[in-house]
């Protein structure tokens, strides 16, 4: 494979070399681009689901406190208790799953305080107790905590959310890196690509195009065969078999 056909052949398994390689990183690139997004996804669900399940417990353990503190039923002990584990279990799950564990800091304390103030009351003879001095020490003591124990979950959720911002910003990052390879390999797609095609112009169209009219010109009227354009490789060859076919024909004339 020589001259015309190997340039041909050269230039355009460059431009299919280069779309197979910026294909591939653009593939590569997006896959992690499809895998990150799931992650932050599935982080954020987890988080919301922790945060939800963290509300329910301490909403059904302030109920617990209400029938027994308020309403004297204190058949909720047990209830009580178990949504206290409920939480406790919910938020050591949450720490585990966490890298940064300074939001859970406040959180933590947080649900300590409520489980000491639970503790004290359930430890306590709770028969000694009337409605009105239930209601007093869940107004004056429990209510408190339980508000600051709510804040605190929802200051997780907020965290939490925060934290996500530098992984979705990391995730815009990586698009713009799927995205290069591919803009990158069409600027120098249409570089090849003009760049082939003004050699294709000056080294083969424009010779031809010279020596067919030249050629025309000969047969109808007998003028000189001459290209005005420059010839290599096969259009070289052509031109000169040409040439020298013309010189046999002008031979074999009587």
């Amino acid at each position: 494979m020589t001259g015309i056909r190997k340039r041909m052949a050269v230039g355009f398994l460059s431009i299919v070399g280069l779309l197979f390689i910026s294909g591939m990183i653009s593939f590569f690139e997006l896959s992690h681009l499809s895998n990150d997004a799931e992650e932050i996804l599935k982080a954020n669900h987890r988080n919301m689901v922790l945060a939800r399940e963290m509300l329910d417990a301490a909403h059904e353990q302030n109920m617990a406190v209400i029938h027994m503190a308020i309403l004297g039923d204190l058949s909720y002990d047990s209830l009580c208790r178990a949504n206290m584990r409920r939480l406790h279990a919910t938020v050591a799950t949450a720490q585990s799953e966490l890298s940064d564990q300074s939001q859970m800091g406040s959180l933590v304390g947080a649900i300590s305080d409520l489980q000491l103030l639970t503790d004290s009351y359930l430890s306590y003879d709770m028969f000694k107790f009337d409605d009105v001095s239930g209601e007093r020490w869940y107004n004056d003591y429990y209510e408190k905590r339980y508000k600051v124990v709510v804040s605190a979950i929802k200051d997780y959720m907020t965290s939490t959310q925060g934290s996500l911002a530098p992984r979705a910003e990391m995730l815009n990052w990586n698009a713009y890196r799927a995205v290069t390879p591919v803009l990158i390999s069409l600027v120098v797609m249409i570089a090849t690509v003009l760049l082939l095609y003004y050699f294709t112009e000056i080294y083969c169209v424009k010779p031809l195009v010279s020596m067919n009219r030249s050629l025309g010109q000969y047969l109808s009227f007998k003028m000189p065969f001459t290209v005005k354009a420059e010839c290599k490789d096969e259009i070289l060859e052509l031109k000169e078999k040409i040439d020298s076919l013309i010189a046999m024909q002008k031979q074999t004339k009587p």
